[in-house]
């Protein structure tokens, strides 16, 4: 496999049962800070997608991963950073959903996603999420 600068990230789209998306605000400090985000962060060496994805739920959001289904993979090249976000949709989790790393948060309808400024890379999956019903 070719070496690539390419971050590779699963993306994880907490759902809770009324419909409602899990958002936080990324620390102002960080790439694309202030912005909103869906939690997640780096897969590492020998994690696969899903097992990223559980850990990475469980250290920001305080959650366990019950049910989640891949819903999309985006490449991003931002002017300083390419990304590859592995995205996920979150149907069942155990735990209250929260922001352990001090970031701003919110659950929101999906029609109202737009309102919110998230990083680039991230349009896709916002107008993919508001197509759906």
């Amino acid at each position: 496999m070719a070496v690539s600068n390419r971050t590779h990230v699963a993306v994880g789209i907490i759902q809770n049962t009324n419909g409602q998306v899990f958002i936080s605000r990324r620390h102002a400090h960080l790439h694309q800070g202030n912005k909103w985000e869906f939690p997640g962060g780096k897969v590492e060496a020998g994690e696969d997608v899903y097992q990223a994805l559980c850990r990475e739920l469980k250290e920001e959001c305080n959650i366990d991963i019950q049910a989640a289904a891949p819903f999309t993979v985006i490449s991003y090249d931002y002017p300083d950073k390419q990304v590859l976000l592995d995205v996920w949709l979150v149907t069942a989790f155990t735990g209250q959903p929260q922001q352990r790393e001090g970031q701003e948060w919110c659950w929101v309808e999906r029609h109202e996603l737009a309102a919110y400024p998230f990083p680039s890379a991230n349009e896709p999956i916002i107008e993919r999420l508001r197509a759906q019903r």
